[in-house]
């Protein structure tokens, strides 16, 4: 089938590369690359499965601070990483 398609020119430059390792047309790499899309499931129904486990947070240790604890721990790691460059 014949068809026009417009494709982003990073896309097109990438798939010329690819053609040209792998030593086929600039067809059959579109080709190619459309199949693969479709076989990993490009056009799936957009439901997504998680799977969730307990972690055990105990009933003492306050987790509304978490988000502060990380950033202080960020802090002094940055801290530390700019004294080794003296």
């Amino acid at each position: 089938m014949r068809t026009t398609v417009t494709l982003d020119p990073e896309i097109a430059a990438r798939l010329r590369r690819l053609a040209v390792e792998r030593g086929t047309s600039f067809k059959e790499t579109i080709n190619a690359a459309i199949r693969a899309g479709l076989e990993m499931g490009g056009g799936g129904s957009g439901r997504f499965d998680e799977r969730t486990i307990a972690l055990g947070v105990r009933p003492s240790v306050d987790i509304t601070k978490a988000l502060r604890l990380a950033s202080e721990l960020e802090d002094d790691a940055t801290m530390r990483k700019l004294e080794l460059r003296k």
